[in-house]
């Protein structure tokens, strides 16, 4: 076994692979950029090294620096996480050229399975079952369209030495592939050096179903068995879970046969994940009647690889370690067993109500559910079967320069009923406050009756998108009352003990009445508070019917927990409240309200028409419109690129372009001015 190793990553999956090579005695080395230089990952390591700029082109890309640090270290080996320099073949062999193993399979397996055509190519070799569709080298865009007609619409253009749903697109009619191969090459360009795309028939309600390899170094190859990673926004995954549900014996054996077959078609070593579109001919009633498809390999540890380790007992980091330093395979096909079920969350920093437009910011709060190490799990408590995998502490910022990943969540149960609980349960009791996230959008989610039921494919979001979006889980009138509530409990801790500084609305004749204004999701609305004589409260909303509302305080480390009665529905709810803004976090959901200084914003105006933003930190990629060019809503008129994604802003209203403020190429910070719209 190594004594020490760096690892040229960053965030949660740095602190991953600290904590096991920790358990196994393993020194780490941990690398930094600018933006991160005080971040968790840092703290998880036993030495760090500075390797540049915050943008990942200028640090964690930048795998010379990277062999120089793990050489002044005295680093063994390195261990590239995922993303960044994990599936690039000349960093691994520039590794071996400085003497350190490279935590991974050799280069000439990244290379092969790296692009996709060529890999396409070596699976059908293998006998491994292909989608059917173009993956030559001729990359002119008359042949492509002439291809895609071939097929037959729908198809897919991907991104040929892609990944992450980055350089994706469906395409339904041949009007439309021109515009999406433009877009595909300008990201994949971007994101992987590359610019080459493959064409596929774009499967009908298919299923994505994935399958862990493991190779070594004696010729031993196994399968850990599968994911179901279908639930997927912008063709990346939200949600996945082990094993798949509705999953055959029988395909279990022919898909894991496949994949080791594909490994070893190319020599692998270390861990591996063989991607499978499976199509599901009979419906979701009938999976026995499931076709498999090869679609890609990808050359490194997942991130979806905690559901894994949940149902075998196993720590995959261990594994890759073991391998690299030359130990063979710790188990064989037959000892490995599946336990349970396991379903893991990625909790992102975006706002799904808005195309999931990516978000920066601070975490002010951030409170985790209950959870236990994944090196050893908790039996009973609340802890039972859930972990939490991050790479950020309360007080951290999210840039706009990497990933828009917060965390990972994992739970584990005897049954999917019971891990779909836990799951909620977990989701319910992450608190996250300082920029928009995907929590209550992931618990919809799994309320909604296709995940539920185990109806499933990558079309899940779309067609539940009824359920999914906009939604209100707590309710006016409940966050009106918690607000006035958190006001009220305030206000008693700041009273003295004299009679002229009590706040309960006291008087000796008449009642006292008390208003209170908000804003709530759009809508301004008035609360009346009543002091009655014997001392209770009554409460109205928006003029409604008063009803009598009680509350009391509960211990509580951080914010305002709430034992709240109002309207006939007693509930614990937890406050906290930045500037005039209170967030309000309960069984049921969460959501925020405004209190509103009537004084202090009588005359201001409603919004600023003509003006087009930017949503985010990010930079411009592209104008489609020029000044003086008539535009009609929902005209694209600009492209942004952000966390690694692209976003077009499109017109709000008809209107004429007045004048372009930045050019291609600019950073821009949020909320800065793109063009004017008159």
């Amino acid at each position: 076994m190594f004594q020490k190793i760096l690892i040229a990553n960053r965030g949660e999956i740095a602190c991953r692979v600290a904590a096991t090579a920790r358990r196994l005695g393993v020194r780490t080395v941990a690398v930094y950029s600018d933006a991160d230089a005080s971040a968790k990952h840092v703290a998880a390591c036993d030495e760090a090294v500075h390797i540049g700029g915050s943008a990942p082109k200028q640090s964690y890309l930048q795998w010379e620096r990277i062999i120089e640090a793990a050489q002044a270290t005295g680093a063994q080996a390195i261990h590239p996480g995922y993303g960044f320099l994990s599936e690039n073949e000349a960093f691994a062999d520039a590794c071996a050229k400085a003497g350190l193993v490279f935590i991974g399979p050799p280069s000439s397996a990244i290379q092969a399975m790296g692009l996709k055509a060529e890999s396409k190519r070596l699976m059908e070799q293998a006998g491994v079952p292909l989608v059917p569709g173009y993956h030559g080298e001729d990359q002119d865009p008359a042949l492509l369209q002439r291809e895609a007609d071939r097929i037959g619409y729908p198809v897919l253009i991907k991104a040929s030495a892609g990944g992450g749903g980055k350089g994706m697109r469906a395409v339904e009619k041949a009007d439309d592939f021109a515009a999406a191969l433009a877009s595909c090459k300008r990201e994949a360009i971007n994101s992987f050096g590359s610019d080459a795309v493959l064409i596929e028939k774009y499967v009908q309600r298919p299923r994505h179903i994935e399958i862990q390899v493991f190779g070594d170094t004696h010729g031993n190859c196994v399968y850990l068995f599968e994911r179901d990673c279908s639930v997927q926004r912008r063709h990346q995954k939200v949600l996945e879970e082990a094993p798949a549900p509705g999953m055959t014996p029988a395909l279990r054996q022919q898909m894991g046969a496949a994949a080791v077959a594909a490994a070893k078609a190319v020599n692998y070593v270390g861990a591996g994940t063989v991607e499978f579109i499976v199509e599901q001919p009979g419906g979701y009633e009938h999976p026995e009647q499931m076709k498999f498809y090869f679609m890609e390999m990808n050359t490194r540890l997942q991130v979806e690889h905690p559901v894994t380790e949940a149902i075998t007992g196993l720590d995959l980091v261990e594994w890759q370690l073991r391998v690299a330093s030359g130990e063979p395979l710790p188990c064989t096909q037959d000892q490995l067993r599946i336990t349970g079920h396991a379903i893991e969350a990625r909790i992102c920093a975006e706002n799904p109500d808005n195309q999931f437009l990516p978000a920066t910011g601070q975490l002010h709060v951030y409170r985790k559910p209950a959870h236990a190490s994944f090196e050893r799990p908790p039996v009973a408590g609340p802890a039972a079967g859930v972990r939490f995998d991050d790479g950020v502490r309360e007080g951290d910022a999210i840039s706009p320069f990497y990933d828009s990943m917060v965390a990972k969540l994992i739970v584990h149960g005897d049954t999917r009923e019971q891990a779909l609980a836990r799951l909620d349960a977990a989701l319910a009791d992450t608190r996250i406050i300082g920029l928009a996230t995907n929590v209550q959008f992931l618990r919809h989610v799994v309320r909604s009756g296709s995940f539920a039921q185990a109806r499933l494919d990558t079309a899940l979001i779309p067609r539940e998108a009824a359920v999914l979006f906009k939604q209100d889980p707590v309710g006016r009138d409940t966050a009106v009352a918690a607000a006035v509530a958190q006001t009220l409990v305030h206000e008693k801790a700041g009273e003295g003990a004299d009679p002229f500084s009590r706040t309960d609305g006291w008087r000796p004749f008449g009642l006292a009445r008390r208003r209170f204004d908000f804003a709530y999701q759009g809508e301004t609305l008035t609360a009346q508070l009543t002091y009655l004589h014997d001392g209770a409260l009554q409460l109205a909303v928006a003029g409604g019917e008063a009803a009598v509302l009680r509350f009391q305080a509960l211990p509580a480390d951080s914010g305002t927990r709430l034992d709240l009665q109002w309207d006939g529905q007693r509930q614990t709810v937890q406050t906290w409240q930045r500037d005039e803004t209170v967030h309000v976090f309960g069984d049921r959901g969460a959501t925020v309200i405004t209190e509103l200084d009537a004084l202090a914003h009588a005359g201001e105006a409603a919004a600023e028409g003509g003006r087009l933003t930017a949503p985010m930190p990010g930079k411009v990629v592209s104008f489609a419109v020029k000044a003086g060019d008539a535009v009609k809503k929902g005209q694209p008129l600009a492209v942004m690129e952000a966390m690694k994604m692209e976003h077009t802003i499109a017109a709000p209203a008809d209107g004429t372009v007045a004048e372009l403020l930045y050019a291609p190429g600019d950073q821009v910070t949020e909320g800065a001015e793109l063009l004017k719209l008159q």
